[in-house]
């Protein structure tokens, strides 16, 4: 199997369909009954998160017919053996519904819905869509990053040009470290020119991807946050690894991701943050 321009329009209209449907009916709309918290006080979980993981199981379904492996964040929570399954599937379809619940439901406008087709072990394409902005960053493995949607020309996605450590500009989440691991990470991107955090991994790596900032930093890791955005920053020319050096895979669910514009601006920065 292969991943098509095609099948990246179909995961774009999906996206949209669950915005325009489920998303943004419910924005600054919800109640205290419509939120959960999840593993932490700050990690919500909100009735717009099931219903669109649930509107994009089933348009994808009626697509695709059911010969796939379908991991949703909210799937996860009940069943969290499925992802043992993610790199062996002939072809899973991996879905945020809401990614950057905490902002969506405190009624800040910075929130994604992130989908990566993953074929076994490979992710194969990608798309992080924008609700608020109508449009969506995506990747082909092998066929490049782009931008598109909202009635706009399609327009390739490029990092930025490496820059020195001390001027570069980032996006960091060190959620569930340790408080030693946390010290560590202050201490090594306080050589950098700033950092910043959106509570949103899909708007950050869109940042990146579009050479507005030079890094991302992710501890924490998920297939349904990383994967995509993962594709689009190396379609997009981008280089990234584990802080020990080793590659990516989608099923890690730990070991710290570090996104950069090239391996030497990589190779400085992890030093760094290694310490």
């Amino acid at each position: 199997m292969t991943v098509t321009r095609q099948d990246i329009d179909f995961l774009v209209a999906t996206a949209k369909a669950a915005a325009d449907t489920e998303i943004m009916p419910h924005f600054s709309n919800l109640t205290a009954a419509d939120i959960k918290t999840k593993a932490h006080a700050s990690d919500f979980v909100t009735i717009a998160d099931t219903a669109s993981e649930e509107l994009i199981a089933k348009r994808v379904r009626a697509a695709w017919g059911d010969d796939f492996l379908f991991l949703g964040e909210e799937i996860m929570e009940r069943q969290p053996t499925l992802i043992d399954r993610l790199m062996e599937a002939p072809r899973a379809v991996v879905v945020d519904p809401i990614d950057g619940t905490f902002n969506y439901a405190n009624g800040v406008p910075a929130f994604a819905v992130i989908i990566s087709v993953i074929e076994r072990g490979e992710v194969k394409g990608g798309i992080i869509y924008d609700p608020v902005r109508g449009d969506a960053a995506c990747a082909i493995a092998g066929g490049g990053a782009f931008l598109v949607g909202n009635g706009r020309p399609d327009r390739p996605l490029r990092v930025a040009p490496a820059a020195p450590l001390s001027d570069m500009q980032g996006c960091a989440g060190w959620y569930y470290a340790s408080p030693e691991e946390r010290d560590r990470l202050l201490s090594g991107f306080s050589h950098a020119w700033g950092i910043m955090n959106y509570r949103c991994g899909g708007q950050e790596m869109r940042l990146l991807v579009d050479g507005r900032i030079h890094f991302c930093y992710y501890h924490k890791l998920s297939p349904w946050d990383h994967a995509a955005g993962w594709l689009i920053h190396r379609e997009a020319g981008g280089y990234s690894a584990l802080l020990d050096g080793s590659p990516y895979r989608p099923d890690l669910r730990a070991g710290g991701l570090l996104m950069t514009p090239d391996e030497a601006s990589w190779n400085e920065l992890a030093t760094a943050l290694r310490g």
